[in-house]
């Protein structure tokens, strides 16, 4: 897990008339709210009870806090709809959105997030619970979500404008190698055909683990068609962000990942790697201080791996 965002506001720093719809949507007074660490955006992220007992989590945020998030929570909304009851995420119970304040209420899901580095057991567990998602989610029941070459093409040539503007600390070996690493992202970019839903934002912070052990996937804004295999395969950055285990061992084992172009995920992977490097050199986006560094360091992870095998 990268660390949390530090300029979080909470459900009382809510203005009132959003804490009254989300209030109307849950149909009763909230009590108690425990904002809860993790991710990366400044709006609320509150587990909250009701008068009743009643338990639900609400996140909301406004352009004045970051127009980013704005649009991402818009995005979740839509795609939250969309799943089906039967998927390992949380049931939207609503949302408000006034144009300005943008606030969703989902079901409280009880659990933590798993520990990193990664336990042997956890990841199992996670891993397993992916392979399920995959047939779940396939085809995609969320007909307006993009094609995953639609979503990463941007981010996939940030080797392109690294090439351009190459930052001053660059590794040596990737300043030597820059055409290289950018025909591997296009590489990659290409073969994300599929029809899976894919989460396409999968880390530590993005999944709970229940005390029965079942895994439930949040935060899906950046969802989106492709192949079964993709959020397994950007799943396993978390893990080699965190250490401790084969990453290439489990890409061949992994019954999504091992039948697999080596080639196309090395481009997937050298893809993501130019998208870390370059946003991290970029200014902290507002009341967010803590991604750059975040990305800076699964750049700096993905790097000597995608060096190796390209080798």
């Amino acid at each position: 897990m990268g660390e949390p965002t530090r300029t979080r506001i909470g459900w009382r720093d809510l203005p009132e008339h959003v804490r009254s719809a989300v209030q109307e949507i849950l149909g009763d007074r909230v009590v108690a709210a425990v904002s809860q660490p993790g991710g990366y955006s400044p709006g609320t992220a509150d587990r909250v009870r009701t008068a009743g007992g009643g338990r639900a989590f609400v996140k909301a945020v406004c352009p004045a806090l970051n127009a980013h998030s704005v649009a991402l929570h818009r995005a979740e909304a839509a795609v939250a709809a969309g799943l089906p009851g039967y998927a390992p995420a949380p049931r939207l119970l609503g949302h408000h959105d006034d144009g300005e304040w943008v606030a969703l209420v989902f079901t409280d899901v009880a659990g933590r997030h798993p520990r990193t580095p990664w336990r042997d057991d956890e990841l199992a567990t996670v891993l397993r619970t992916l392979e399920e998602l995959a047939v779940t989610l396939t085809p995609n029941p969320v007909p307006h979500a993009p094609a995953a070459a639609e979503r990463l093409a941007t981010d996939f040539t940030g080797w392109h404008r690294i090439a351009a503007d190459p930052p001053a600390d660059l590794d040596p070996w990737a300043r030597a190698h820059l055409p290289e690493l950018c025909a591997a992202a296009e590489r990659g970019l290409t073969a994300l055909d599929g029809d899976t839903l894919c989460h396409v934002d999968l880390r530590a912070d993005n999944l709970l683990l229940d005390p029965a052990g079942a895994v439930t996937v949040v935060d899906w804004p950046h969802a989106c068609r492709g192949p079964a295999w993709l959020d397994t395969a950007l799943l396993l950055v978390n893990v080699l962000l965190h250490g401790g285990h084969d990453i290439e061992a489990l890409l061949r084992r992994l019954p999504l990942t091992a039948a697999v172009d080596p080639d196309t995920l090395t481009g997937v992977h050298a893809g993501l790697a130019g998208f870390f490097l370059d946003g991290a050199r970029r200014p902290p986006p507002p009341g967010i201080p803590t991604v750059r560094a975040f990305q800076r360091a699964q750049g700096d992870a993905l790097l000597p791996w995608i060096r190796h095998r390209l080798r």
